[in-house]
Order: C-alpha cells, then structure tokens, then sequence
C-alpha cells in the first residue's frame, strides 16, 4: 500500500516525534508498504521561534500538493500540527479526501508556559485542526481520557516501542569513558532542555551523585550558568546515547506534560530504573492495568522517587520495556489507516485484515 506521512518533525531533529515516526516507517516498510515521507527538508524553511534546531516549512502548500499528486497515496497521515499539517489537512479537504492524524506532543501547554497563550485557546485551536481527521492517533489512555473532555472527537489508542537490540541490557551500571569520571550515583536526563520538560525540578533536586543531562533546546545557556555542577553532553548519536543510558544509576523524567515518553523505554531497555511524577507518559510506561508500577518509581515527591528507584533491578526495568515493540506499534497504525479515496479502498481493507 502507498502511505503519504507528513510531518514537521523529521530528522536532523532530535526528538522523541522523530524516533516514532523514522521507526514508524522502518516497520512500515518491512511489512511490505511504500511510505513516501513530505518533511521540512523537501521546502524552504525557517526556524520555529524560540526552537533553535528546529525549521518549519516556509509556505509549502503549492509543492505539497504536487508530491501528493505525484504519489498518489492510498492513505494519508498527518503527523503534526505544523505548517506541513495544515497544508496536507487542507488538501485532503479540498480534493474530498479522508486521512488520519496524531496526537504526539501537547503543544498547548508548550504555548502556555513559553508564551502565556492561555490553554483553551491553544485547545481550541489543536480541535479546530483534527477535527477534520477521520481517526487522531493518541499514544496513551490518559492523554485520550483528557482529549476526550476537551471535545475531541474520532480517537484512537496507539501506543510506542523501543529497539531493544540498540538499547541493549546491562546488569550494572557502568562508566562510560567519554563521560569522564564521575561521582556515583549517575542520575541522567534525556530531552529537550525546554519549557514543557519541567528540567529544573530535576536539576534542583538535593541528592547524591552527579547529574547528566543529554539535549539541547531554548533553556540550555540560562540553565548551564545556574547549574554548573551538572554534566552536560549536549546531544549524542543515537549509539552514544545508549552507553550514556547504561552508565546511569537512575533516569529521572520530570515532565508533567508527555504525550508518552520515549527516553524513559531507551533507559529502561538498557536497564535503567526510571523515577517520574504519577502523570500521563509515565503511567502508561511504568505502570500496569492492576495499578502496579514495574521498571521505576512514580511519586509526587520526585526525590523520593529517585531514591526508590535506585532500589528497583535492572533487570526488571529492561523487562518492562520489552512490552512495548515497533512492530506492534506499526500494526496499530497500519489498523487505524484509512483509505484515502472511498472508491478504491480495496488494498487498504486487505492490509488491514492480514493484520
């Protein structure tokens, strides 16, 4: 089958959209479809204000119309709420043409916190948008349950995974040489060093050991000066990272605001217990349907948290992660697709069912 995806969020960007959608369409393409992906590299583009690192398409509607009619796809995704999304959204519109979209990363907060835009705005905003969307992909119950009081209609569960082979198991934490030496325990933060990360509920905390931070993003400068004791390591390929993963004695994810949560799977893959707040992402990650908590400590009280999840094994940690592959992931997604032209849905109804 031809799946047109579009997205704002595409590599060189380095971020938790991006590993979800390129292993999206690793997994899409060994099941036998042809992805044809329009990202911001395809157009003129210009910096997302206050993002450095991240570009925007600059008027893309023309020549995004002339890829799609090219392609000619028998379903149509669109991943983000950028200016791509809104010219594909507008598309399908004009030409009758059904497609899907996501829910990835709640932007309104990110609006909210940045720029002060309040939340019902930025709500009403993101609705007006999927409204149009014949299925909203949503990576967990709880951000479901939320979109749902907020009005949003046509929602579908869809949850993430994590390469269990790059992200490899270590019973013990061990130093990574280009980390230098450093005071144990190792308490390690992966992201965007941005507003909706809550970082500095991190950073702040009063325990042992030595911090890390891997990322980059609008807050690093202010932050490195307040907090000079804290290695920082900027961003890393992605086969550096999992070392910076193993070498850690605890991931500490302070983010109240996750659609899911990518890094706390790469870290707990690696064996690495995570400590995060009771909140959507970590819910879904850590915590099971009979309430239990598996591979990490969630508390309102992130220190606690931390100290907890020192004590959790590896091991357990890594077995939590393997409940969540790529593979699964791309066959929810390949099940919520639609058939673009309602008149020629054959291929798509046939995917659907060998699924």
């Amino acid at each position: 089958m031809k799946i047109a995806l579009v997205t704002d969020a595409w590599q060189p960007q380095v971020n938790g959209v991006v590993t979800t959608l390129v292993e999206l369409v690793r997994e899409l393409e060994a099941l036998g479809h042809r992805v044809a992906v329009i990202h911001p590299g395809l157009f003129k583009t210009r910096p997302c204000p206050g993002y450095a690192g991240i570009d925007l398409a600059v008027r893309p509607k023309a020549l995004l119309a002339e890829k799609l009619d090219a392609f000619a796809p028998e379903a149509i995704h669109v991943a983000t709420e950028g200016p791509l999304g809104w010219a594909a959204r507008g598309y399908c519109i004009k030409r009758g043409l059904r497609f899907t979209t996501a829910f990835h990363t709640k932007f309104p907060e990110i609006l909210h916190a940045a720029l002060k835009v309040p939340l019902s705005w930025g709500y009403a905003l993101f609705r007006h948008f999927h409204k149009a969307s014949s299925g909203v992909l949503v990576p967990t119950q709880g951000v479901l349950r939320m979109l749902e009081q907020r009005g949003f209609r046509n929602l579908r569960s869809w949850t993430h995974g994590v390469d269990t082979q790059l992200f490899s198991f270590q019973p013990e934490a061990h130093l990574y040489p280009r980390m230098g030496t450093l005071v144990r325990p190792v308490s390690l933060f992966v992201g965007r060093v941005s507003y909706e990360k809550n970082i500095e509920a991190f950073l702040a905390l009063d325990i042992p050991g030595t911090k890390v931070v891997c990322g980059v993003g609008p807050l690093e400068a202010s932050l490195k000066d307040r907090y000079p004791q804290v290695r920082w390591l900027g961003v890393l390929p992605r086969d550096e990272l999992a070392r910076v993963y193993a070498a850690a004695d605890v991931f500490v994810f302070p983010s109240r605001s996750e659609t899911f949560g990518l890094v706390m799977l790469e870290a707990m893959a690696s064996g690495t217990p995570v400590a995060a707040y009771p909140v959507d992402g970590p819910l879904e990650v850590l915590g099971k349907p009979d309430g239990s908590c598996h591979g990490g400590v969630m508390h309102e009280d992130l220190k606690h948290a931390c100290y907890s999840a020192m004590t959790v094994p590896r091991h357990e940690a890594r077995v939590r992660a393997l409940d969540f592959s790529w593979l699964q992931a791309a066959q929810l997604f390949e099940g919520h697709l639609v058939p673009a032209n309602r008149k020629a849905d054959s291929k798509l109804v046939a995917a659907q069912a060998h699924a």
